[in-house]
């Protein structure tokens, strides 16, 4: 089936960094994954040794290598070649046999309806326009099984439209003296202006609209992240 000229070009919208190999290979020193909390919220909330996960935006794959061990099967979906290659070699050195690896997106990635158990997306969801927010939580809906939970995690801003400019100003102000290779005033900068970030009020109701109860929200004070534990409602 060919691609309508009207649908998004995902490989476009991937982030400048993300295809950068220089960036892949600095980045798991310069971001924290908490695949050791996740794996446990996950576990909580439901994950067993049976359960079939995607992962969309595994990124370097802190979680996925920590994920394979704990389920049946995992499938890491980026668009991202170079963050591909880096997941690839850590999955070779671990020996893992149930890891997927698919060059795909949220938008593009084929998957049999009610066939998945757990969907886990951390920084990926912003990398996309609020229309295709809205078409991505439609597909991973239909993709889950009855029950099945979604694990969210992104940038997510929680205040007033009043608020934006001393908000997202203080947010890069906190990066001003960031020591080398880590992330910088010039990082949080490009990520305002160039992606996609929305709303927690734009995106709760996207959420609920696409089916899902909201079973957790979290937001951090400075109304920059949260995290959601979804479950089809």
């Amino acid at each position: 089936m060919s691609t309508p000229g009207w649908f998004l070009d995902e490989a476009a919208h991937a982030g400048r960094e993300n295809l950068d190999a220089g960036h892949v290979a600095a980045y798991d020193a310069k971001e924290d994954a908490r695949a050791d909390e996740e794996l446990a919220l996950l576990s909580e909330l439901g994950l067993t040794r049976d359960s079939v996960v995607v992962e969309f935006g595994p990124g370097t794959g802190q979680l996925t290598v920590e994920l394979a061990p704990a389920c049946a099967r995992v499938t890491a979906v980026d668009v991202s070649p170079p963050m591909l290659d880096r997941l690839r070699a850590k999955v070779a050195d671990r020996g893992l046999d149930n890891v997927d690896l698919v060059h795909a997106g949220l938008l593009s990635y084929e998957r049999e309806p009610d066939s998945v158990d757990v969907v886990y997306s951390r920084l990926a969801l912003h990398h996309i326009p609020d229309f295709w927010k809205v078409v991505a939580l439609d597909r991973l809906r239909r993709m889950l099984r009855p029950g099945g939970i979604v694990r969210l995690v992104d940038v997510v801003y929680d205040f007033e439209p009043a608020e934006t400019e001393d908000r997202i100003e203080a947010w890069c102000a906190q990066y001003e003296d960031a020591a080398e290779g880590q992330w910088n005033r010039a990082d949080v900068e490009e990520h305002v202006r160039d992606e996609h970030s929305t709303f927690t009020w734009l995106l709760e109701p996207m959420i609920r609209r696409a089916g899902f109860a909201i079973e957790r929200a979290e937001h951090t004070e400075d109304g920059v992240f949260a995290s959601y534990a979804l479950r089809l409602d």
